[in-house]
């Protein structure tokens, strides 16, 4: 409580304001041998893995990797979302190791050595704490960026969602009572592109309102196709909005507000669904880099929303440590985002450079780098709603163990060996896709060479 001496100056108390507490969740470490962390960590701490992604699953060009997240198991369960938010009893591990001699994980090991790849944190309200953050990025030119997800992960418009429209669910209409023409559809389409309301790769623009869209094509719409166009307009511009998160919609449906969508896609935040929970995640940028373009260690701040589902006793589920697992949806999407950031980042320095080779070569690897996302992005969904759907039988068969109904047990055996398979050919639809684009990115860089 030292007085303060200089003229003019007053003392004032040390408070933070809008400020979020951060909560540890899991690091994640790379490591030239993983299966050795691995029984390392079991033989002195009884680790033990609860995920595997293999090199099939976890792959963006010819870059390759393996992961296992390995923990302990905590006891703890809890009804409070407060309590579930700071407790620090369950610890997680993923651990990663290169399969090829490109990529990150493998430029990581290179440059820096075995070690911490990112820290994860969690906080109360991610939508908000990201917004801020940006916000203050604009105002001071300083603090955290993050990563650059493709606009496609949330959504795209195609010509197909203006022909059907959409349900309120957001899935495509299959009913054509309603429906646009194909004609009609493809000129709407086209006056969003030549107007400027389309980016380069389909999605809308954020600033995009009911009334500029209505303004724009009103205007442009050809007299032959203006009586179709007015007579389903309303639904035709609430199409053309919708799509700017029409991928996350198809998750959540009405779970959020348009508001919280929109910010969700501004901000760039990762969203995963495991059974009834959620979570959002959010990677930054390399930080305690020592120049731009070199390997470095980085953060990452999720949100864990637990089911909020009631039991058999009407009162509310227990939840356990971890809930929303480790966004295994979105463990491939972040493994891409970094190599979409590099390229991005070798594509601007090209420009600066008035390298027009170096500049094409860098944007040709950013847009076959989002087509695997856009690819992968529906497999993925597979895979994990299979895994959720086996989670929850294999829950169901400990139940009817403890009880008397030992037939309920049977028939949650049969959803098992049903989701396994689903899980099973997802994944190899899976590695199919990453093998394409492996051969893909590599007739690129040799094309480069050559």
């Amino acid at each position: 409580n030292r007085k303060c001496n200089l003229p003019g100056i007053s003392s004032v108390n040390a408070e933070f304001r809008s400020c979020y507490p951060a909560y540890f969740d899991h690091w994640v470490s790379n490591v030239v041998s993983r299966t050795g962390f691995i029984q390392t960590l079991e033989d002195v701490l009884s680790f033990t893995p609860k995920v595997d992604f293999n090199a099939g699953v976890v792959a963006a060009g010819e870059a390759q990797i393996e992961s296992t997240v390995t923990g302990n198991t905590s006891t703890m369960i809890t009804t409070e979302t407060d309590l579930a938010l700071k407790d620090q009893s369950q610890i997680y591990l993923p651990i990663n190791n290169a399969v090829t001699k490109v990529g990150h994980v493998h430029g990581f090991l290179q440059e820096i050595g075995q070690g911490v790849q990112h820290i994860a944190s969690r906080v109360g309200n991610i939508i908000d704490f990201v917004q801020q953050a940006n916000d203050r990025r604009k105002m001071f030119g300083e603090g955290f960026t993050f990563l650059n997800i493709p606009r496609s992960y949330y959504g795209t418009l195609t010509r197909d969602m203006l022909v059907k429209g959409l349900h309120h669910t957001g899935e495509p209409m299959t009913s054509t009572k309603e429906s646009l023409s194909q004609d009609c559809a493809n000129v709407v389409y086209d006056i969003c592109v030549s107007e400027g309301l389309l980016h380069d790769d389909c999605s809308l623009t954020l600033d995009a309102s009911e009334d500029s869209i209505k303004m724009i094509i009103d205007s442009k719409i050809p007299t032959w196709h203006q009586q179709e166009y007015f007579r389903n307009r309303d639904r035709v511009v609430k199409t053309i909005l919708h799509s700017r998160y029409v991928n996350l919609y198809n998750l959540l449906r009405d779970n959020l507000s348009e508001e919280s969508y929109l910010a969700i896609v501004r901000n760039q935040i990762l969203v995963d669904v495991q059974g009834e929970d959620l979570l959002f995640q959010i990677f930054t940028s390399n930080i305690l880099q020592r120049k731009s373009g070199d390997e470095a260690p980085f953060f990452e701040f999720i949100q864990r929303i637990c089911s909020e589902c009631s039991g058999s006793d009407g009162c509310p589920k227990k939840v356990k440590p971890g809930c929303g697992g480790f966004g295994i949806r979105n463990f491939l999407t972040l493994f891409l985002a970094i190599e979409v950031t590099k390229a991005m980042l070798e594509a601007s320095n090209a420009k600066e450079n008035n390298d027009d080779a170096g500049y094409t070569f860098a944007q040709r690897k950013v847009d076959l780098f989002t087509k695997q996302l856009n690819e992968s992005n529906p497999l993925l969904t597979k895979i994990s709603e299979a895994m959720t759907r086996e989670s929850i039988a294999r829950d169901k068969i400990k139940e009817s163990c403890q009880g008397e109904n030992k037939e309920d047990g049977e028939k949650w055996k049969l959803v098992i060996e049903k989701e396994t398979h689903a899980k099973s050919h997802a994944n190899e639809k899976l590695m199919e896709c990453n093998m394409k684009y492996q051969k893909l990115m590599k007739e690129l860089r040799e094309s480069q060479s050559n």
